[in-house]
């Protein structure tokens, strides 16, 4: 009996832990992305991260910047490449520890470290240069693809180069149609990308 009340209360206190790191779904035109945030380790940029999610921000933006062995990035621009009016930028956490390893999530940003305000990208390998150094700050990573990689392989086979604005845009724009707070319940377990 001890063994089992012992046994669940290791089960109670590992619960927050699970709730601290949010999930969610990125619904596209390709398929279905799915993300843990680490909220944890950015905790000021996924709180940014959720409050667009929260609000429908994200829903028909496209992936605008696609680039092969490199990253894919969205959360900017609509169907017609339009930029969408952002909230005030969010600082920068890159010195949280974690790195610019492929299926992570990383904030996209101007030369300012702290200019961040909603658009993200995927990485597609690890990007040593983008991750911080001890004399200068970062892209703050601050999440990774757990499931739906192929998808993400999938936005970058996708032909480029029609907008010469946007050469680097999908000719045929891919976008989020929904992004939304994921069910955690619905893959329990699945820490694996794909």
């Amino acid at each position: 009996m001890r063994s089992l009340t012992a046994l669940f209360l290791t089960c109670l206190l590992a619960l927050p832990a699970l709730a601290d790191n949010p999930e969610v779904e990125l619904k596209t035109d390709l398929g279905l992305i799915r993300v843990e945030l680490f909220r944890d380790k950015a905790p000021a940029t996924v709180e940014n991260f959720l409050a667009y999610l929260d609000s429908g921000f994200y829903n028909g933006v496209i992936f605008h910047r696609v680039i092969p062995n490199f990253m894919v990035q969205t959360g900017g621009h609509t169907f017609d490449f339009q930029l969408k009016e952002t909230r005030e930028p969010v600082i920068n956490e890159s010195g949280n520890g974690l790195k610019n390893l492929r299926g992570t999530l990383a904030m996209a940003r101007k030369s300012d470290p702290d200019s961040a305000t909603s658009q993200f990208f995927i990485n597609l390998k690890h990007n040593a240069h983008l991750d911080a150094q001890a004399d200068k700050p970062g892209y703050t990573v601050f999440g990774r693809v757990i499931q739906g990689m192929d998808v993400v392989e999938k936005i970058v086979n996708e032909p480029r180069g029609l907008y010469r604005a946007f050469p680097n845009a999908p000719n045929v724009p891919i976008r989020i149609l929904n992004a939304r707070r994921a069910d955690t319940t619905a893959v329990a377990g699945n820490t694996q990308g794909d």
